[in-house]
């Protein structure tokens, strides 16, 4: 069946197929993680932020391929988790930007918004490196504009782009030696081309491979909120109030502040060309009429809390925030992401104001994001993301909230304790964020964990189960014992200039044997200052941090 033209309704279902394919097929997606290790990143990552695209698809009730795109758009940047679900949102972003406000898009009409989403996708990050997803939307992206004036059937042109993209993902470890050492091609590059391959099985007619929608994944059930039991004597506000507002709007401020006199649990954010808000109010007709003199009104939904059974469940997106308007404002509210109770109270004790949950095996997204952000009402907000897959969430975050937000790069839980203790609240705030990137520049920091599968790095042979000592950049020892690859690590890592070792132990290490390791280390190094700390972490056995 050739397809000349894709309308509104052929566009949902070719998104909602292509988000199928790729999430029956995520795992695969996530072998090709150049470390082995546990950290389910890419696929799932890509998996969680179509998921979220697709979700905010299903609201468009108009067969109109620019409304369909647009809502991919704004829902994928919503939900983008990790760096390969940010730079996914920015294709989405770019490819919105090449439909324009057309009804029905063609083969050129395509290939443009390809080109568009490589533009936009490049624009988004800082160093673009060649040998990622970003090459294959790239090349993707040219080539379809090189053959789309001779090529007027859709399924033809997806077809010969999916063909040319396959071949420069076999040539992505010539591009990035590290995919060539551990033998994989570029994970995010994968993920996209499944994404294409979804499109094309629609548009073919083969929906054998369809799967239906689960949301009974760990990772899914991970993010769901619990319900929360109220006392309707004790509700203040009876109308839980949401709806979005398509608008250019910029002041989310100012607006934000106009209805804070209406209610609580107040959430305003603003992106793309709308604002999207939730209160609680006993007046949401004059809620509704503030809005409406800001732009058209669409998803309204009105709910009565006082004869809800006493139970409200506040959905994914809008969760309750409940900011103390009366209190003044702070100087500063940090923000840090961390899993592990002992980790959590840690952080807290060296001035953390909130705990994002998330870290390797599972980014928050840009919302879980701004919605610690919204949670502040200081002047000014830090950020540790303490992960290199959440910098660039954190960043689309600063970049859509209108608060004064500052990313410190922290890419481990060891960099980001030892901005922390470098943090100083009664400083002024340059002088904190240099004092904090210059922390996180200082210590060197390692983490002992497990190997996924088979693979070989950087000359050593590493086997599924093997106990693996690792820094941010490469495997540094392999073995069979915790302890003994734990020693080997720190054996590699000491220098003239460490004084202070801590030792962070998770929850699959009892306080035993980390008692056993420090009584090794003390042996050979009888100088080194050596902290032991119950991190409850989950994934690592141990995650260390030298200064």
């Amino acid at each position: 069946m050739i397809n000349i033209f894709i309308d509104g309704w052929k566009l949902k279902a070719i998104l909602e197929t292509s988000y199928n394919y790729l999430d029956k097929n995520k795992e695969i997606v996530n072998a090709l993680n150049v470390f082995p290790v546990p950290d389910g990143d890419t696929g799932t990552n890509m998996s969680l932020t179509m998921r979220s695209a697709i979700n905010n698809v299903e609201k468009v009730i108009e067969n109109d391929a620019s409304k369909v795109i647009q809502a991919a758009s704004q829902g994928s940047l919503m939900g983008a988790r990790g760096n390969s679900g940010v730079i996914l949102s920015q294709l989405f972003r770019g490819f919105s930007i090449g439909v324009n406000d057309k009804k029905e898009i063609d083969a050129q009409t395509i290939a443009l918004a390809m080109k568009k989403a490589s533009e936009t996708a490049y624009k988004a990050v800082m160093k673009p490196t060649e040998g990622t997803i970003l090459t294959i939307a790239r090349e993707c992206g040219e080539y379809a504009m090189e053959i789309c004036e001779s090529v007027n059937d859709i399924n033809e042109l997806i077809e010969l782009v999916i063909v040319h993209g396959n071949k420069v993902l076999e040539k992505t470890p010539d591009m990035l030696p590290v995919l060539k050492q551990a033998n994989v091609v570029d994970a995010g590059g994968k993920g996209l081309l499944m994404l294409m391959e979804g499109a094309l099985e629609f548009l073919l007619g083969d929906v054998t491979t369809i799967v239906e929608k689960s949301m009974s994944s760990p990772t899914v059930q991970n993010i769901s909120l619990k319900r929360q039991r109220i006392d309707t004597d004790d509700i203040k506000f009876g109308y839980c109030t949401e709806f979005i507002i398509v608008t250019n709007h910029q002041d989310i401020d100012g607006f934000r502040d106009k209805l804070s006199f209406y209610g609580d649990s107040l959430l305003v954010v603003g992106a793309d060309g709308i604002i999207k808000v939730h209160i609680h109010t006993n007046n949401p007709g004059e809620v509704l009429e503030k809005a409406l003199q800001l732009g058209e009104l669409r998803d309204i939904k009105i709910d009565n809390m006082r004869y809800q059974h006493e139970e409200i469940l506040l959905k994914d997106e809008l969760r309750k925030i409940e900011v103390d308007r009366g209190e003044p404002e702070k100087k500063y509210y940090v923000i840090s992401v961390s899993t592990g109770e002992g980790l959590n109270e840690l952080f807290k004790s060296l001035n953390v104001d909130y705990i994002i949950t998330g870290g390797q095996t599972m980014n928050p997204s840009i919302e879980d994001i701004l919605r610690a952000i919204e949670k502040s009402n200081a002047k000014n907000i830090i950020i540790l993301p303490n992960n290199s897959n959440i910098l660039l969430a954190a960043e689309q975050a600063k970049n859509v909230s209108n608060r004064n937000v500052y990313i410190v790069p922290s890419k481990n839980i060891a960099q980001g304790i030892s901005a922390m203790v470098a943090f100083d609240p009664d400083k002024e705030l340059n002088e904190n964020i240099n004092n904090m990137n210059s922390a996180i520049s200082k210590v060197i920091s390692a983490q002992v964990t497990y190997s996924v599968r088979d693979t070989q790095l950087n000359g050593k042979i590493i086997k599924k189960g093997n106990i693996i000592g690792v820094t941010d950049k490469d495997i540094l020892v392999v073995g069979e014992d915790i302890n003994e690859v734990s020693e080997k690590l720190i054996e590699k890592l000491i220098n003239d200039d460490i004084s202070v070792l801590t030792i962070i132990y998770g929850e699959d290490v009892d306080k035993n044997r980390a008692e056993d390791l420090i009584k090794r280390l003390e042996t050979k190094f009888d100088e080194l200052e050596i902290d032991l700390v119950e991190g409850n972490q989950p994934i690592y056995y141990y995650i260390f941090s030298l200064e």
